[in-house]
């Protein structure tokens, strides 16, 4: 009778196991990507936004609320619902000018949300709804403030962490809330004074303005940026934009993918760009004129890079870039297929002390290492073997953390948080 009522325990708590790890797949398979706009992305003639219902923000330079303003003022969730939309779905359905890439990620199966103009960029902060580990993406189109100290740590830590960073900027001097500083400098400020390393991502922005249609495609490039589920690029079109210098000796991930017309692809003279750090990943172009889909805010001059230009090689260049940055895996390599086969759920999550980590399929000789917000590992254990019978349990103070299982043959990284 005892050995009855063990095996039906056993087999309950494989089911309870099941399940978490079913709903722990799906979760993971959940792409919540944030669109910044604290960094005056919607001042003068950019409307970098994926939705805004109201155009009533003046830049002085710093955004504020004005009944005589009429720049956009975008809203953390875009109306009318994502639910709503189909493969059909026109992208005036939201009014913005990234709006047809928000919807083409929403046909993708992803979450897109805005981090509004009094929003705050952070990583770790348990008060703040939209903090970055909440996100697996997080885009910032062409800043025109400069980061703060605190926020540049923020993003640089996301993307150690886990996080998929897109870096957009524009040409030098454009400059369009009257502060001073324009985004290729914003850029650079970023990537030279953060508190984790200089220069992380391994490249750093020109300070050039030009245009030009270039189908100058690295040979090499064999990789989804180019040849990915959006289609291949073939060619590209900067509308008064920058390149970038690439730094393979202070981040060796890094490659170019585009070049200027008449360049010998290397590590000068790049338009398209892409690396990893940490257990994160990094894309970027030197010109926000490719998302712009030419229609947004009445008050602004807005073109159709997005569908129109370059034979609308761009919206294949970024979306491939979104997907890219989007697939999970812990690799280094940068032509990555993840392998799904070794799915692990960790339970509860939110974990009240004590997480548990289980592993549907057997994983031997694993090495788990768990890293806080600040990118310490907090534990690390080698040679464990996970599955349904033997799982985790790990102590953990209150915050949020990074999990990270690698047995050689599968590497896989979870959230957690802990109160």
């Amino acid at each position: 009778m005892n050995r009855i009522l063990q095996l039906v325990g056993r087999q309950k708590t494989l089911v309870f196991i099941f399940a978490l790890v079913l709903l722990n797949k799906a979760e993971a398979q959940t792409i919540h990507i944030l669109f910044d706009a604290t960094k005056a992305e919607m001042a003068g003639n950019a409307d970098w936004v994926i939705d805004a219902d109201q155009t009533n923000i003046r830049f002085g330079p710093t955004a504020y609320l004005s009944t005589s303003g009429n720049q956009s003022n975008p809203q953390i969730t875009p109306t009318p619902a994502q639910s709503g939309i189909s493969s059909s779905t026109a992208e005036t359905y939201w009014t913005g000018a990234l709006s047809s890439w928000a919807v083409d990620c929403v046909n993708k199966g992803y979450v897109v949300t805005t981090l509004p103009y009094n929003g705050h960029i952070t990583y770790g902060d348990v008060t703040n709804t939209q903090d970055l580990t909440h996100y697996e993406i997080f885009v910032i189109d062409e800043p025109n403030i400069q980061f703060t100290a605190l926020e540049k740590t923020a993003i640089v830590k996301f993307v150690q962490n886990g996080g998929g960073l897109f870096m957009i900027s524009d040409h030098n001097v454009s400059d369009r809330n009257g502060d001073g500083w324009d985004s290729p400098h914003i850029w650079n400020d970023l990537l030279s004074t953060n508190s984790i390393q200089a220069y992380p991502f391994g490249f750093i922005f020109d300070t050039v303005d030009f245009s030009q249609t270039t189908t100058n495609i690295s040979a090499t490039a064999t990789d989804s940026i180019i040849h990915g589920p959006a289609g291949n690029v073939t060619q590209v079109m900067w509308s008064g934009g920058t390149t970038m210098t690439l730094q393979p000796t202070l981040n060796s991930t890094v490659k170019g993918v585009v070049y200027k017309t008449g360049t010998t692809p290397g590590n000068t003279n790049c338009m398209v760009a892409y690396s990893r750090f940490g257990l994160g990943k990094v894309a970027t172009m030197g010109d926000s004129s490719p998302a712009d889909d030419g229609t947004g805010n009445p008050g602004c001059t807005l073109y159709n890079g997005y569908w129109t230009d370059a034979a609308g090689n761009h919206r294949k260049l970024i979306m491939n870039m979104t997907i890219w940055l989007a697939t999970r895996t812990g690799s280094n390599n940068i032509n990555e297929v993840v392998d799904e086969n070794e799915e692990i759920a960790i339970y509860p999550n939110p974990a009240k002390g004590t997480a548990n980590i289980v592993a549907l399929h057997e994983m031997e000789n694993t090495t788990v290492t768990i890293l806080n917000t600040t990118g310490s590992i907090v534990y690390s254990n080698n040679n464990l073997t996970l599955n349904k019978d033997e799982n985790l349990s790990i102590n953990l103070l209150p915050g949020f953390y990074i999990v990270h299982l690698n047995n050689g043959k599968s590497s896989i990284s979870r959230k957690v948080s802990v109160y």
